[in-house]
């Protein structure tokens, strides 16, 4: 079965995923709607764009109201949380972009008319199937790790690194009010990571502290936002619901190269750990010391200077690039998406087969409205902890999702870590001589 989508928002994100969404075999066809009808023409016009859609519209309300199975929504990411409520009232399946919502109430409510109507959701969390991140939930799902008490998410992205011209791009005049966005209520980077690798585990409670901006722009300006924030750089630590923790830092005025990895991750477990830096991962346990590296190095899919990146920062072209990693179970893939672009340390072909497959065969995929509340919820409340001087608050769960839940990775071939170390050591012994 076959179905429709509409896609709402065809910014840099939008007409990037259209590539993909058009190339997948279980979608008919897309349609499109944009408060700049324009991007709409340049993405079918662009040089080596595949994209053609069959309808278009002036307003989300007429494409809510059309025939459409399916939305992707790629608006801004404080409307995503009222545009996927609209779309599952309307009786649509919604992919969304993060973050699912910046409301507690709105996340909740998700879950309810998902809960309610059997309507797939979908939150696009790059992190799950950032290649690390694939690494270390192999491992943790081989029981390597032992229990989990204390792990570590960075999303570290510098503005002056392409987040100036993204705003720009999609804020017109009063992008600065826009680019303010408070970072913890954009975890889900940090925080999906983390618990995209530890399934079972959620925050119970959170302390958090932000730094106010000292640029001094106007961007990070209370008389500007539109969200009464001057903090660039927060950082929050989680209670564990097995009494461990995990901290996150979300910075956006770093000194860090973040077109080579804008998200890193650390595992410490009682039997083995995990730690991600720029250049070189490592898996280690009491005894031994095994280089990953290799293991989650993903090639470029598509030149930088590629014509359907060209609306995109030349800083942020790398999110674009990235394709798959050994560590991916890029097997299950469809055989449409070789050669198309990737990217975000090759998520994007995985995101798109997760949410296609999830409406044709009637089951939720890994981030469902569940999963996705407990990447987002967390932030919201981190917020609120900073903004009340690092109180630590308590973080609601909503529970597991109460349906059907498909994991196309769940019979990925095991991960032999002691194959790999001896491999290691051979290869150590051979340039020793």
């Amino acid at each position: 079965m076959s179905f429709t989508l509409g896609i709402v928002g065809i910014g840099q994100f939008g007409s990037h995923f259209a590539e993909l969404f058009a190339a997948h075999p279980e979608i008919e066809s897309l349609y499109a709607v944009d408060a700049v009808p324009e991007r709409i023409d340049a993405v079918e016009s662009r040089e080596g764009s595949r994209v053609r859609f069959a309808r278009r519209f002036d307003t989300y309300e007429q494409l809510l109201s059309s025939d459409v199975d399916a939305v992707a929504i790629f608006t801004q990411r404080w409307t995503h949380g009222e545009h996927a409520l609209a779309a599952l009232r309307a009786g649509k399946h919604v992919y969304s972009a993060v973050p699912m919502a910046i409301d507690e109430d709105e996340i909740r409510a998700i879950t309810e008319e998902v809960r309610r109507t059997g309507l797939v959701y979908m939150m696009g969390e790059t992190s799950q199937y950032n290649a690390a991140v694939v690494l270390a939930r192999r491992i943790h799902r081989a029981g390597a790790f032992g229990e989990v008490f204390y792990a570590e998410g960075d999303y570290v992205h510098d503005m002056d690194l392409g987040f100036y011209d993204a705003y720009k791009y999609s804020g017109g005049e009063q992008w600065k009010s826009t680019a303010s966005y408070p970072p913890l209520l954009y975890p889900t980077h940090s925080i999906g990571g983390i618990l995209g690798v530890l399934g079972e585990r959620h925050a119970v409670s959170v302390s958090a502290l932000g730094r106010p901006d000292t640029r001094g722009d106007g961007v990070f300006d209370k008389d500007v936002s539109m969200f009464d924030n001057d903090v660039s750089n927060a950082f929050a630590l989680f209670e564990m619901d097995n009494g461990g923790a995990f901290r996150t830092n979300e910075l956006r005025r770093v000194g860090y190269p973040s077109h080579k990895r804008e998200s890193r991750f650390r595992f410490f477990g009682e039997a083995s750990s995990f730690e991600e830096t720029i250049d070189v991962t490592y898996w280690h346990d009491k005894r031994r010391v095994l280089e990953v590296t290799d293991l989650i190095a993903t090639g470029s899919t598509m030149s930088l200077d590629d014509p359907r990146l060209a609306d995109v920062s030349p800083d942020l072209r790398d999110a674009f690039v990235a394709g798959a990693a050994p560590a991916h179970h890029q097997s299950r893939l469809p055989k449409e998406f070789q050669g198309m672009p990737n990217g975000h340390e090759g998520a994007h072909h995985f995101l798109v087969d997760d949410f296609a497959r999830a409406v044709v065969d009637g089951a939720q995929p890994v981030v469902n409205a569940w999963q996705a509340a407990r990447y987002t919820l967390p932030g919201v409340i981190a917020h609120q902890s900073m903004n009340r001087g690092g109180e630590r608050l308590a973080v609601p769960d909503l529970g597991d999702c109460p349906l059907a839940v498909q994991d196309l990775d769940a019979e990925q071939e095991a991960l032999d870590l002691d194959a790999l170390y001896e491999q290691q050591e051979a290869r150590r012994g051979l340039v020793a001589e």
